[in-house]
């Protein structure tokens, strides 16, 4: 079977899986065209990993390439080199495994196509539709047919086709990892129906078909795959089970992926079939249709007279009137007089991030041609992102330089805009890199015009498995700084950009840095983070500084943007996600019901043992400065935190190579002979709870002990991999004998283990105590005072035995055995309680908390996110922007208007959103903030209430309360100034959350925005 690089394509097989990554590896690719889609789509299918591809051009590099294509430099146009030739090799060293060919052959109708049957998938683009029809019609005649894509950017319009023959086979429709289900009940009934444990939604749609497993009573369910109707989110149908027996408890479904066949038509046939798939403007059915038709316009104009539109010109409006009115589309929808002019006027330009958003669509579409992986696109979606502001035909004339395609889509006065933008970008990973990318085509940020793309930071280095999706770094940047190497490479692209990399993270640590003062240079703050927290903050601090946002994110074949613009949407932090759901502690420690229970349960030991204890030891002896201190102090009944599990690891403490192979042999009876053993004592098998039911059922899984044998290799592989560990955290060398050692130490380890009664939690809902705070006996503390004594007496207790070196957890290094342990550890969990062991690939997954990533995705977010940049820059109203989620798998494109700013009402005339702050400038003392009365009499008014007619009940800033009036001591507080009760920031202002009396007495009070309270350099003295 062909291989592919584990390392490179890392994230990649999180999504694809390895059958699917193992055919792509096998398969030979066409693409023809190399402009601004048809080079982004190159980069993408290279990335991903096929065997081989061949890029097909005949053009010249001219000054307009530069604005449209990223691998295309000005030496190329200045030495007059064809695209292709100058394109090839930066596509070919994007990943060393895949062999890139190219050609400059001439390709036309007079063309034999012979050459075509070599290849499994053939892409088409800035091809004429006379030969798009040719070519596919030849690729569909073909057995087995050669997949087939077409695609196309005209200005801001796009449109993508599949034909992928008569009965194309879909292994995996989704992709979506099949859910294990437990049972709460089935009926015996025609139809029976299965109820979920717990209100657990099932997420089965009618029609779809599960296996049943370990079910007791209705036992002829097990092993037997039926399809399904859908009740509720809870409860489905499954046929006639009247003649079964009848349930008793237990049992799990899992969802059965049934392959799907599709059948497509080739491109002639299909051109005048309405569409029905989504595209990035779908609020209603009619607009796709007007898309398809006015493309189809173009199309008639081309052939008619043999070029595109003249750009700003209106030539094109008239044949387009008269062609979408004979589509047979156009009975069902009316003409689209913006969408004519705007494609009339835009359709010799390219809009870079638009190629971008089509190339990741049709680059996985070429992904699913070839794997048969996930759902295909059929046949044909159009897209348009933008509609013209009213401008004059001027504003769309070429000037001669790099920017001629981006003018030609959004006119002059826009592209100076983006030249004189001053840009903040948090991330310089997958997305980072393809939105640098985009800023470079769009110009965005240039030096001779004031702008900045200031600037970018990421604190992260460049590692081998970034390389498949972070297309602007290559082998020799291992190692380097993402945002450094991401800087100078964007600069290559375009070098007029004017680029500040930092490698700081933006939290409240690197406030001094990214302060306000920083903030107000800024125009726009774009975000290309892998963390929900690091949104919040950068989210904060843009509301907090009236800037506009742009957020985005995928996970692997999904994404989704985010706008959020002042005064007019909500923020990042105005909706949060539900928690992730935490597996209850209990359910770790002793009563794992899924594969994911024990990989976790495996995490969690390396982090104890290799990681937590040696830091808690560190800090320990950092503390007390020797062990004769800590048993003197211990002896005179002190308490000290964490003493006891300090010296059990003291005690215990190896000091060769084969007292840690003991330690780890020691360590694995430990796990999975005494753990099972206890619990089988503590509960017997025939346990039965209050109600009657059995202890050990559905999903409680009992126990059952393992016995060590040195020849399994997953026993070996746990001792080897424990042992190399304990080696590390005590600073001893690693040795490669241990067959021999752990043969010696299990013939002395055959003494039976005799259970004791034990108390196991039960409770879902009980917490992981904290061992070092927990209370110990009187013969726990004797026997550690003990332990200690025993240590110093027989151990030469040196500097060294008083440091351990904590383990961090890595997981792409197999080199290392961490993975080795927790692959280990968490297969031979499964084994003891009967659970279906995840291979290496998946315990790494979860393991290392992985997300899943794909380059295609990648690039649609990144190009997404541009057009909203310019709709922001461009001053668009709200009704333009629009917030996206997307998943290409299936395939769906959901675009939504981003949540109206809210406002919330303090009194009828008085109002607020999170974008507002009240500020006061001016020197005050507390009580002019606060209401404040004296024997009944009113000292004066307050600012809020001179200024809003409201009166404050109580002011706080961060977590401290400045004034709650029936707090004691709060009145004196009064005469104080604010600089006295509040230390200034290096900001000088600080921000105060103020609440203020209700309307009606007895309601709760009333919230209100912001209030910040900016310190005076002229102070009067504090009064006594």
């Amino acid at each position: 079977m062909v291989s592919f690089s584990v390392e490179f394509d890392n994230r990649q097989r999180y999504v694809l899986g390895d059958s699917a990554m193992h055919r792509m590896a096998q398969s030979y690719v066409f693409l023809s065209g190399l402009g601004g889609l048809g080079v982004e789509i190159a980069k993408n299918i290279v990335l991903a990993g096929v065997k081989a591809v061949t890029l097909h051009d005949t053009k010249q590099c001219e000054t307009w390439d530069l604005g449209t294509n990223f691998f295309i430099r000005e030496e190329d146009v200045l030495s007059q080199r064809k695209r292709v030739e100058a394109v090839h090799p930066r596509v070919a060293e994007l990943n060393p495994y895949v062999q890139v060919g190219k050609s400059s052959c001439v390709l036309d109708e007079n063309t034999d196509l012979s050459f075509l049957r070599t290849y499994q998938c053939v892409i088409l683009t800035e091809a004429s539709l006379s030969l798009q029809k040719k070519i596919n019609n030849f690729c569909h005649s073909q057995s087995p047919p050669i997949k087939f894509i077409s695609c196309d950017v005209f200005g801001v319009c796009a449109r993508v086709f599949c034909d992928f023959g008569d009965a194309f086979e879909v292994s995996d429709p989704t992709g979506e990892e099949p859910k294990q289900v437990f049972i709460q009940n089935i009926t015996q009934d025609n139809p029976g129906v299965v109820m979920c444990m717990d209100n657990r939604t099932h997420g089965l749609q009618t029609g779809q078909s599960v296996l049943f497993r370990e079910v007791y009573g209705m036992t002829e369910l097990n092993g037997t795959c039926r399809q399904v109707t859908v009740l509720t989110p809870y409860s489905f149908t499954i046929g006639d089970t009247s003649g079964m027996q009848a349930y008793a408890h237990g049992g799990f479904f899992v969802q059965v992926k049934i392959p799907q066949t599709c059948c497509f038509v080739s491109e002639q046939p299909s051109l005048f079939v309405c569409i029905s798939q989504p595209c990035f403007v779908c609020f209603s059915p009619k607009v796709p249709l007007q898309i398809h038709a006015t493309l189809l316009a173009l199309d008639s104009f081309q052939q008619q007279h043999h070029r595109l539109p003249n750009t700003g010109g209106s030539q094109f409006d008239s044949v387009a009137r008269l062609q979408v009115g004979r589509c047979p589309c156009a009975r069902q929808v009316s003409i689209d007089q913006d969408l004519v002019r705007t494609l009339s006027r835009t359709a010799g330009g390219c809009l870079a991030p638009l190629c971008a958003a089509v190339g990741g669509i049709a680059s996985q579409e070429v992904l699913k041609a070839l794997t048969g992986k996930f759902t295909p696109l059929q046949q044909w979606v159009s897209e348009a992102v933008l509609v013209l502001l009213c401008l004059a035909a001027e504003e769309f004339f070429p000037k001669g330089d790099r920017y001629d395609a981006l003018r030609a889509c959004i006119g002059d006065t826009m592209c100076h805009k983006l030249h004189r933008l001053r840009v903040f970008m948090v991330g310089c990973g997958a997305i980072g890199c393809e939105m640098l990318k985009n800023f470079a085509l769009l110009g965005v940020g240039l030096a001779d015009h004031s702008g900045e793309v200031g600037h970018i930071t990421d604190p992260d280095l460049i590692e081998k498995s970034n390389l498949n999706r972070q297309f602007l770094f290559r082998p020799h940047h291992i190692q380097k700084p993402k945002s450094t190497t991401a800087a100078a490479a964007t600069q290559d692209i375009n070098p007029q950009l004017q680029i500040d990399a930092h490698l700081n993270k933006v939290c409240p640590a690197t406030e001094s840095i990214y302060n306000d003062r920083f903030y107000s240079r800024l125009h726009v703050v774009v975000t290309a983070l892998d963390n929900v927290e690091a949104r919040r903050y950068v989210d904060s601090r843009i509301v907090s500084n009236q800037k506009p946002l742009l957020d985005s994110g995928t996970m692997g074949t999904k994404g989704h943007t985010e706008v959020i613009v002042p005064n007019l949407t909500e923020s990042y932090n105005s909706h949060r996600d539900p928690p992730e759901e935490e597996i209850p502690f209990c359910t770790l420690k002793s009563f794992p019901a899924v594969t994911e229970h024990t990989i976790q349960w495996a995490r969690d030991k390396f982090e104890s043992a290799f990681s937590h204890k040696p830091s808690i030891y560190n800090m320990f002896w950092q503390t007390h400065s020797s062990a004769e201190s800590v048993l003197e102090r211990m002896k005179a009944r002190e308490s000290l935190e964490g003493s006891f599990q300090v010296i059990k690891l003291l005690s215990r403490r190896p000091t060769h190579w084969e007292h840690c192979v003991t330690l780890a042999r020691i360590k694995f009876d430990k796990y999975f002979k005494r753990k099972a053993l206890q619990l089988l004592h503590s509960f017997p098998l025939d346990t039965r709870l209050k109600d009657g039911s059995l202890f050990w059922q559905s999903p409680k899984r009992p126990p059952s002990p393992i016995e060590f044998d040195l020849k399994d290799p997953l026993h070996y592989s746990f001792v080897v991999s424990a042992a190399r560990l304990f080696a590390e955290i005590y600073n001893i060398s690693y040795s490669e004998k241990v067959s021999r050692y752990i043969g010696a130490l299990s013939l002395k380890m055959k003494k039976k283990i005799v259970p004791v009664l034990v108390v196991f939690f039960t409770d879902e809902m009980a917490k992981k105590p904290d061992q070092t705070k927990l209370s110990v006996s009187s013969e726990e503390e004797r026997e550690a005072i003990a332990q200690l004594e025993r240590a110093i007496c027989t151990q030469a207790i040196t500097p060294d035995w008083l440091r351990m070196t904590p383990i961090l957890f890595e997981k792409d290094d197999d080199s290392n055995g961490h993975m080795d342990f927790v692959a280990s550890a968490s297969a031979l969990r499964a084994r003891m309680y009967s659970i279906e062991a995840a291979d290496r690939l998946k315990t790494k997954r979860i393991a290392g908390k992985i997300i899943p990533a794909i380059a295609t995705a990648t690039a649609s977010v990144a190009g997404l996110v541009a057009v909203e940049l310019i709709k922001v820059v461009g001053g668009y109203g709200f009704e333009s922007f629009k917030n996206c989620f997307f998943n290409l798998a299936i395939p769906v494109v959901v675009l939504t208007e981003p949540a109206n700013v809210k406002r919330t009402r303090i009194r009828d005339n008085i109002s607020f959103s999170i974008w507002d702050r009240w500020t006061i400038q001016e020197f005050f003392f507390l009580s002019v903030l606060c209401t404040h009365t004296q024997g009944g009499y009113l000292t004066g008014l307050t600012f809020f209430q001179e200024k809003y007619g409201i009166e404050p009940t109580m002011v706080v800033h961060g977590v401290k309360m400045l004034y709650v009036p029936v707090m004691p001591g709060h009145s004196k507080r009064l005469k104080l100034t604010m600089q006295k009760l509040v230390k200034p920031s290096t900001e000088r202002y600080v921000d105060l959350t103020v609440s203020f009396a209700p309307e009606l007495e007895g309601d709760e009070d009333l919230p209100g925005p912001p209030v910040r309270y900016c310190f005076s350099g002229d102070k009067p003295e504090d009064r006594a």
